[in-house]
């Protein structure tokens, strides 16, 4: 969500509303369960998150950074502005910046109270998906309290919403959190409060999901109000109705799909994404796809194929991030190279990276194709591991700035949006590195770490030993209780040409390794067998768009150079391609600016507080 641009100028320029809220939506009751809940099998499936072990790397130590900061975040102080508003003792310091109540000030630029609460659920569904991977008994018990104090604040009504600027917005993510406790950390509570919160939120809601376009067409007193997100709304819906049964949910989710703005154009190949909110409504295809899974719509699947492909290519920096300010500019038009030089708010990090991975995640699933896995590993490596952390006081990394000089900031005001979604996105390593096919395992990233799964009564496993994307060499080593046959798939990127080796035993496979598939390996494994992949990475130069054909980024592997220097260099094309590696630990790489200058290439993960340039000129 974009508080510093795209907000500010809007509500400057819109026209005053005024009238008040949407009066309750006729919804069946919740008596209803059915327990064929999903209608299609993906092809693959997600390990359990306990299935997977990070290892020592920049994921793991993500992973458990942003577990120990929830963990150890005062309950009193996520619960406060719940118990504030239902009239209960409220003890605690106040969380601050946009989790408290009211204070919103468009005049001081001060979004402090912007959405009251907005991001419980979301650090709710991070501390569930945190216990599904560690099982830490302390993680439970938070679970535990944080939704019975929850529930404790929750009347028939729902009047924490009365009056309340982005109600499907803060709906969505307690609906994610009091799931996710309830499938991961089997909270004895949470569907229960979930059924009621749910009940109660129709009388806060339109009656379908409502383009910007349409909120700003209907009066509310309130301007902000037409930044709300009923289109995503479905996709928890949906996974609700899964958990559950309760054929309510799906009926509401349902309810809440943008067919007729969104995805009934996506599926027939129009592209209705420009000016639109960017993370907003990629988060959306999420929806499309839990309608397809849930429903078998082929529609909906069509919808969120065509547009991730939008996105990817017409969309998407070489970062693999994308939304300069987050809104989608019109292709052709050379909206990208352009918004280097007019903001340093180019990709909402955490939140996009989150998209990011759920659709890719859910696309490769369905097709198996390996393409979802190398857009997956670019946004990764790029965007998301090169965020700060989030600080005690809520202070949170927010944009990737690739500006003509660009730099990493703190983002202006505390606990925003970016904070809820980077402790679920980092949970979610654990189940984007494997998947599962019944024929088999997927390896889609190259991280040091470890799969099992047990199967037959026998217990098996995958371990990955690299230094990627930092060295070429990915090592597999499998253990198992008995031999077994089964298929190990090893993802190789598009980008790994011209001659990807892969071997068993030290002994080069025969078939044909093709760049841009997943590389299929089938025989009896037995423990202390061993797969090893090496990659080709030469340098290459990726353009920003077609209309700006002299801003190119370095690019090696599925890594970004970035060029350290307090103004944009501008360098021969074939020099920047002679560039040398000069540190394998941090992937710096030096070459020779046209001025004679030296100057270090670096990968966003490693950069801190030095400027950089995301593209650079070249001259012929």
């Amino acid at each position: 969500m974009n508080l510093r641009v795209n907000r500010r100028t809007f509500l400057k320029t819109a026209t005053a509303t005024t009238a008040a809220s949407y009066a309750a939506r006729a919804f069946p009751t919740m008596a209803t369960v059915d327990k064929g809940a999903v209608a299609i099998n993906t092809p693959l499936s997600t390990f359990a998150y306990s299935d997977v072990e990070l290892l020592d790397g920049p994921m793991k130590r993500q992973f458990e950074g942003n577990h120990v900061r929830f963990q150890n975040l005062d309950d009193d102080r996520l619960l406060k502005v719940f118990r504030q508003v239902a009239g209960l003792p409220a003890p605690g310091e106040d969380m601050g910046g946009w989790y408290d109540l009211n204070g919103f000030s468009l005049e001081r630029n001060d979004f402090h109270g912007f959405i009251a609460g907005h991001s419980f659920g979301q650090y709710l569904s991070g501390l569930a998906r945190a216990y599904a991977v560690t099982g830490s008994e302390e993680t439970r018990a938070k679970i535990n309290r944080l939704v019975k104090g929850y529930g404790e604040t929750l009347d028939a009504k729902a009047k924490f919403f009365v009056d309340y600027r982005l109600p499907a917005y803060t709906y969505d993510k307690l609906s994610c959190g009091l799931i996710d406790a309830h499938e991961f950390a089997h909270d004895p509570m949470a569907m229960d409060i979930h059924a009621k919160l749910t009940h109660a939120i129709v009388a806060y809601l339109p009656e379908k999901a409502l383009s910007r376009q349409e909120q700003r067409s209907r009066p509310h007193k309130d301007t902000a109000y037409t930044w709300d997100e009923t289109y995503t709304l479905p996709e928890n819906l949906f996974l609700a109705y899964q958990r559950s049964g309760v054929t309510f949910y799906r009926d509401m989710a349902k309810r809440y799909l943008e067919d007729d703005t969104y995805f009934n154009p996506l599926s027939q190949g129009n592209n209705v994404l420009p000016f639109e909110h960017a993370y907003s409504h990629v988060n959306a295809f999420s929806s499309a796809m839990q309608a397809y899974i849930t429903l078998g719509s082929e529609k909906h699947l069509r919808a969120a194929r065509n547009g991730f492909e939008m996105l990817t290519k017409t969309q998407s920096f070489a970062t693999g991030g994308w939304g300069p300010n987050e809104a989608f500019g019109e292709p052709g038009t050379g909206q990208l190279g352009d918004s280097l030089g007019l903001t340093h708010a180019s990709f909402e990090t955490p939140c996009g990276a989150y998209g990011h991975f759920k659709i890719t995640r859910y696309l490769m699933r369905v097709s198996k194709e390996s393409r979802y896995g190398d857009s997956m590993e670019r946004v990764l490596y790029n965007t998301i591991l090169g965020a700060w952390p989030i600080q005690a006081d809520g202070t949170s990394f927010y944009y990737s700035d690739y500006a003509t000089t660009g730099k990493k900031v703190w983002y202006g005001q505390k606990w925003p949006c970016c904070s809820g979604t980077f402790p679920q996105l980092a949970a979610d390593y654990h189940i984007s590195t494997y998947l599962r096919s019944p024929d088999g395992v997927y390896v889609n990233l190259f991280t040091p770490s470890h799969v099992q799964w047990s199967e037959g009564g026998g217990r098996y496993g995958l371990k990955q030993e690299t230094r990627y994307p930092f060295d070429n060499k990915i090592q597999i080593q499998v253990s198992g209780s008995q031999p077994k046959d089964y298929t190990i798939y090893v993802r190789i990127p598009g980008w790994a040409a011209p001659d990807p080796v892969l071997s068993v035993n030290g002994n080069r496979v025969s078939d044909a390794v093709q760049p841009g598939s997943f590389a299929a390996i089938q025989r009896t494994w037995k423990d202390g067998d061993r797969v090893e992949l090496e990659l080709p990475m030469p340098l290459r130069l990726e353009q920003v768009d077609a209309n700006h054909p002299n801003l190119a980024a370095l690019v090696q592997g599925p890594l970004v150079l970035f060029a350290v220097a307090d103004s944009q260099p501008s360098f021969e094309r074939n020099g920047l391609l002679q560039a040398k590696a000069t540190n394998n630990a941090t992937g710096d790489w030096v070459t020779t600016s046209i001025d004679g200058g030296r100057v270090t290439m670096r990968p966003f993960m490693n950069i801190e507080k030095e400027n950089y340039s995301t593209y650079v000129m070249l001259k012929s």
